[in-house]
């Protein structure tokens, strides 16, 4: 473990599995306090509130729809509130919900994608805005669909992701002036996770797989040690950037 992060408070929307859950747990390893939200995995948000506090590190979890506006701005003044401050934002809630071609594709279905991944990460950096101190740092966990399009059917949520980059860039510049960071995530294929359990047949991981350069697919502890840098001292003059996480699947 390391101290790097010690004094620090961060939270982790979508802390409970996957990348959320191994970023929640890096930044504890690394000193901070962390405060998780989930939205319908509660046992395993408890249960890494407990693996937090092993750590020796303050833990608080909570179920939490990031969706809604209201109870966004309530959670994080719950975070800061209890923790006693909010130095790290991880926008890491989303999902692809279902593939679906844009053809086929129901307005009730679009604006619950955008909702997820973009409304949710608005909503979070807005309550977080008049929490986080001096030296903060927001990381939103966008994806590689934001550049390629994604696959088959996750048009809409490719689309989202790429807004996500043209916001982290925007509100880097906003908050610049308070020596807070705002940097985006882009993980490629990242096994491990309930995202290409779900929605990505083992044939086609075995194809994007055969297109890494670096012959594997990633893992969760691939993208929650880029978040942990982030947050460190050494990453402070870095915003507004997309960090491409892929084994050079693609360049930007």
């Amino acid at each position: 473990m390391s101290d790097v992060l010690s004094g620090k408070v961060a939270f982790v929307t979508g802390g409970a599995i996957g990348i959320g859950r191994e970023i929640a747990l890096q930044l504890a390893r690394s000193g901070a306090d962390v405060a998780l939200s989930w939205h319908s995995h509660e046992k395993e948000g408890k249960a890494v509130v407990a693996e937090i506090e092993k750590l020796g590190r303050r833990a608080l979890g909570f179920a939490l729809d990031a969706t809604k506006s209201e109870a966004v701005t309530a959670a994080v003044d719950k975070v800061a509130a209890t923790l006693g401050g909010l130095d790290f934002l991880v926008n890491n809630s989303g999902g692809l919900l279902a593939r679906q071609t844009i053809a086929d594709m129901s307005d009730e279905h679009w604006r619950k994608v955008m909702a997820v991944n973009l409304d949710s990460m608005f909503y979070c950096c807005r309550a977080a805005a008049k929490h986080l101190r001096k030296d903060g740092r927001i990381i939103n966990v966008a994806s590689l669909a934001g550049h390629t399009g994604g696959g088959n059917g996750s048009t809409a949520y490719a689309a989202s992701k790429a807004a996500m980059f043209g916001f982290t860039r925007g509100l880097a510049k906003e908050v610049a002036p308070q020596g807070i960071t705002v940097n985006a995530l882009a993980p490629g294929l990242i096994l491990d996770t309930p995202f290409h359990e779900t929605f990505t047949p083992k044939d086609a991981q075995d194809s994007a797989i055969a297109g890494i350069p670096m012959g594997r697919a990633g893992f969760p502890p691939d993208v929650a040690s880029a978040a942990e840098w982030l947050c460190t001292p050494g990453a402070g003059w870095i915003t507004g950037e997309v960090i491409n996480i892929n084994g050079g699947q693609y360049y930007a």
